[in-house]
């Protein structure tokens, strides 16, 4: 019982590292940093995904599968403007932040 807690304990810790991870983007970095956020975000929707399926399909759900198709390290997805995509992390970190904190009021 003690490790289920921790492990909801360190899902928990990873929703608000991708919303971090997710602004840091903004600012011009180098590209390996970017395929480590592709990974990282691609991972914490998946993670969340897993979260939602298990209750039932909802809006937040829906936007997750978006930030996954959009930032998978597999097929990725070029816009080719860092207007956009400062857009896009924005948000995409509001996102992880709003399920954050569902997930510590739910506490």
């Amino acid at each position: 019982m003690q490790s289920l807690k921790n492990l909801l304990y360190k899902m928990k810790t990873i929703y608000l590292l991708c919303a971090i991870l997710a602004l840091i983007a903004c600012f011009n970095l180098p590209i390996g940093y970017y395929t480590f956020l592709r990974i990282a975000l691609t991972l914490g929707a998946l993670t969340v995904l897993y979260n939602e399926v298990q209750k039932d399909v909802n809006l937040l759900g829906i936007s997750f599968i978006a930030i996954a198709i959009l930032f998978n390290p597999i097929l990725p997805v070029y816009l080719y403007q860092k207007s956009l995509w400062i857009a896009i992390d924005i948000i995409t970190a509001i996102l992880f932040l709003v399920y954050w904190l569902s997930q510590q009021l739910k506490k």
